[in-house]
């Protein structure tokens, strides 16, 4: 097979025998739906690829080829009325540069959008009998020509917008820039909001008939919305939630076409579709019906890889997942917004929220106090979490997709706070750990390093989850293991496992499970130079501390038995308890 890892192109990928997904059962949907609809959907997600779709089918220079493009899908059999009978016009607002002051970007859009003009004129020259005239300084003058030019044939405009929020959200997000500028674009006579009063003017019979816009946010919309508040969202319908991204039948369909051409055994591809699906699947965005799908670039990245090798990614989240790290950073910055970022990991107690916010703009971005549903809000449009459920008053249940996503909150939180274990210092302690089980070397490491960070935050995080989030940084390593925390088992859920990963199960690694509990000094008539100084052992007497040993003791029991029923014999495993006295001092013990 041929994975097209980074192609959006429609053609090429039908051209070229790629492997696709096929979607254009929904295009009679998308068409009862609305003329005019938005569609968000996190970066990455495939939605460049759903409008170049959309282009081919709709385009009239293309109706020689609709056979070769479309016959062997499901819309070939049956296509609707309204194929290749639209000029197509294309935007893609990730290509407008958002360097410089309001009148810089102002002119960077009129350039491209001038630019795309005319190719759209030179494409549908022989389509066209009146002449689109391009204005240098005015765009939107370009635009109303071309309008001009296509009412005067027998068909009309569609309009797809990729992207459309992309330059925008780049300069809210970035620190470093004048908020100004973006508001320039947006309220007023902004020279986006312009563009989109145009857009809107153009459908009262003017030649737009349709408009498709993809974006991963509303806040731009919130903030135009005087100027085009017309577009119907798509994005939480059920009958669009696999719109973009992959699904289980069709992940499962390609994995064993690559286990036959590596000539693996059933297992060893029941092996593949576990490991993908913990790294890539989980995203949900109807909270109503609808199955889990796949990140389809993260999917695509290790389809091409494993076919390519027979084996598994050595890194498992791709280098441009990565930058979606950014968007973490963001709302860490938040007030508040650190807790969120920490209070995500507790998948033991999920986030619910009273509803996504569907309407917010640059005022509530910068100004507006930021609350929990908010920053929640906002972490589901960039991907970061996504709906898992409704509570049992149908609010919002939203938790993290997926391991790739999780390994982005771990390392947020590691440069947030502990960033002494970027130095390299615990590399030493944790490639020893990894091998002979030795934890209190780590409990040492995490005492002198990270302990202090949470110390200065006046124990605002003081509980279990605080202590495991530390070690979860110090310890995750997805080269070798399935880092998980909040695991769930059949008795509950573990605290945090480390499973060897299958393809490394060659090497001296051992596998761990950890429960990790907290008492507070008070709770030991304890000061903290009181607890500095007593041994592990004496510790280990306080009646809290014993407490807390034996309750993690039984919980571990259950969780060891459940693994290894799992696992089998596979399975090399070092269960330990960690009980944290206040941030002073850390006591362990192996069950």
């Amino acid at each position: 097979m041929k994975f097209p890892y980074g192609i959006s192109d429609y053609k090429k990928i039908i051209d070229n025998g790629y492997f696709y997904a096929d979607r254009t059962d929904r295009i009679p949907m998308i068409e009862d739906f609305g003329d005019h609809l938005l569609f968000l959907r996190p970066r990455r997600f495939g939605k460049s690829l759903l409008l170049s779709m959309l282009k081919y089918y709709y385009d009239i220079a293309k109706a020689d080829e609709f056979e070769l493009l479309f016959g062997k899908l499901a819309i070939g059999s049956n296509p609707t009325v309204r194929h290749n009978q639209y000029f197509v016009l294309e935007w893609d607002f990730s290509a407008v540069e958002p360097a410089g002051e309001a009148h810089a970007i102002r002119s960077a859009l009129h350039r491209y959008l001038n630019e795309t003009i005319s190719r759209f004129a030179g494409y549908y020259k022989q389509q066209l009998s009146l002449e689109i005239k391009i204005y240098p300084q005015d765009a939107q003058a370009s635009f109303q020509s071309l309008l001009t030019s296509v009412s005067q044939t027998s068909h009309k405009l569609y309009l797809l917008i990729d992207e459309y929020d992309n330059f925008a959200n780049e300069l809210m997000m970035n620190r470093e820039v004048s908020k100004e500028r973006y508001k320039a674009l947006v309220y007023g006579e902004g020279c986006l909001k312009a563009l989109f009063k145009v857009v809107k003017f153009a459908t009262k019979g003017y030649g737009l008939d349709r408009a498709f816009i993809t974006g991963v946010s509303p806040v731009v919309m919130s903030d135009i919305t005087s100027g085009h508040n017309i577009a119907e969202r798509i994005c939480s319908d059920p009958d669009f939630n696999d719109l973009c991204g992959f699904n289980e039948t069709e992940i499962n369909a390609a994995l064993r076409q690559i286990g036959k051409a590596c000539e693996f055994e059933n297992d060893k591809v029941a092996e593949a579709l576990e490991m993908i699906k913990r790294y890539y699947d989980g995203y949900r965005f109807t909270s109503r019906r609808g199955d889990y799908i796949y990140n389809p670039t993260m999917a695509l990245y290790f389809m091409k890889y494993f076919q390519k090798w027979c084996e598994y990614p050595k890194e498992m989240l791709d280098d441009n997942m990565a930058m979606d790290r950014s968007k973490l950073t963001y709302i860490a910055g938040l007030p508040d917004g650190d807790e969120m970022i920490m209070d995500a990991l507790n998948e033991n107690n999920p986030i619910i929220i009273s509803s996504l916010a569907r309407r917010f703009g640059v005022e509530d971005m910068l100004y507006a106090v930021k609350d929990g549903d908010f920053m929640a809000s906002l972490l589901y449009f960039f991907g970061v979490l996504t709906i898992k459920g409704e509570s049992e008053i149908s609010e919002p249940v939203l938790g993290i997709p997926n391991l790739a996503v999780k390994k982005l909150y771990v390392e947020t939180i590691t440069d947030l706070l502990l960033p002494d274990l970027n130095t390299g210092k615990a590399m030493p302690v944790t490639r020893n750990f990894y091998t002979t089980g030795a934890l209190q070397p780590v409990c040492d490491f995490i005492e002198q390093n990270c302990f202090k960070a949470f110390d200065n935050r006046d124990y605002r995080w003081a509980n279990e989850l605080t202590v495991k989030t530390a070690f979860l940084s110090l310890l995750h390593n997805d080269t070798l293991y399935i880092t998980d925390s909040e695991t769930a088992l059949e008795r509950g859920y573990a605290d945090m496992t480390m499973i060897v990963r299958p393809d490394k199960r060659q090497f001296q690694l051992l596998d761990f499970l950890f429960e990790f509990k907290y008492v507070s000094l008070k709770d030991n008539n304890l000061s903290g130079a009181e607890a500095g100084k007593m041994t592990d052992s004496e510790l280990k007497t306080l009646v809290p501390v014993k407490r807390k040993f034996a309750e993690a003791k039984t919980e571990l029991k259950g969780y060891r038995e459940t693994l290894e029923s799992v696992y089998g014999d596979k399975l090399r495993l070092r269960c330990y308890s960690v009980v944290s006295i206040g941030f002073d001092r850390l006591v362990q013990a192996e069950i």
